[in-house]
């Protein structure tokens, strides 16, 4: 094994980790909190990989231009999950899918977590 390969990321086996719901839950809840306007991206850091937290952030802009363009304010809104689904396609790796549902609509959130270094961690989400 080289350095690189040593200090690179390992991966955990599924059994090494915790329970992902309560993550799914509150990973969801966060997104679609930061696409409000309401919270900080960088709260969520520690549960995204590199490239998912740098499409957070892009998205989070995105929405913050559109609410300034249409003149309305950032507010806390409540979002109740209504399901979580997951399955695993491969050691170490949990897709999942959850329906939340916010002011005025229903949303699905999509996410992919990898069994990293001990924990689980979001390589990839989507907001529909």
């Amino acid at each position: 094994m080289t350095a690189q390969e040593y200090f690179a990321p390992q991966p955990t086996p599924a059994d090494a980790l915790p329970d992902p719901v309560p993550l799914l839950r509150g990973l969801a809840q966060g997104v679609l909190e930061v696409l409000a306007g309401v919270r900080e991206a960088e709260q969520l850091v520690r549960w995204l990989s590199e490239d998912a937290f740098r499409k957070l952030l892009v998205r989070s802009n995105l929405a913050a231009r559109a609410r300034s363009a249409r003149g309305t304010p950032a507010s806390r809104p409540v979002f109740r999950i209504l399901s979580v689904r997951y399955s695993s396609p491969a050691e170490c790796v949990l897709e999942a899918t959850l329906v939340v549902q916010g002011p005025g609509r229903a949303r699905a959130v999509a996410v992919r977590l990898e069994g990293l270094d001990g924990r689980w961690r979001a390589t990839s989400l989507a907001v529909l």
